[in-house]
């Protein structure tokens, strides 16, 4: 399982030969950033996940800022937050917003978003703001509730799927000694 992870991650040379990382190479560099065990993977993992949900391309960057405050594998983590891309963010941020709108107890449903009238285009902006107002508060809360929770599960899980590999492989290890 290492081995396979091992080769897709990029190795510690390429942010040393990077020029534009090479000031932050003393950080970017520490050992347990690029280490790959089950704690740093679960730790990695939690990060990937969370900062998943963090708007336009600061996910990246949010994984990375998470992998040098917890010590997790680097790489990881960042490429972890792929599991959001055009196809999954609707559907994850129309949950977080449903998960939101309970966690705040609001009873009206989903509020369509105002319809573009060319004819009135501030009109329109000034309702598509309203709205906008109106859907930020359930879905911030449904965000950080979804990201703690995507967390909290894919690191049990990373850590569960690497015991039970474990297990099977000193069986394996154990069978063929005997």
């Amino acid at each position: 399982m290492r081995r396979t992870l091992k080769k897709y991650l990029p190795d510690p040379q390429t942010i040393r030969d990077n020029p534009w990382l090479r000031p932050f190479a003393s950080s970017l560099l520490h050992p347990r950033l690029w280490h790959l065990n089950r704690h740093s993977a679960a730790g990695a993992v939690a990060a990937g996940l969370f900062c998943g949900l963090i708007p336009g391309p600061l996910q990246m960057i949010g994984a990375a800022t998470c992998a040098l405050l917890f010590r997790v594998n680097l790489p990881l983590a960042m490429l972890v937050t792929l599991y959001t891309n055009p196809f999954t963010i609707v559907p994850l941020y129309l949950l977080a917003y449903q998960i939101g709108r309970m966690v705040i107890g609001e009873s009206n449903g989903f509020i369509t978003p105002p319809a573009f009238t060319a004819t009135d285009f501030i009109g329109w902006t000034n309702a598509m703001q309203a709205w906008m107002l109106t859907v930020a508060k359930p879905l911030g809360f449904g965000l950080i509730m979804l990201a703690t929770g995507l967390a909290v599960l894919g690191y049990f899980a990373t850590r569960s799927a690497w015991r039970i590999y474990l297990l099977s492989a000193w069986r394996r290890r154990n069978k063929l000694k005997s």
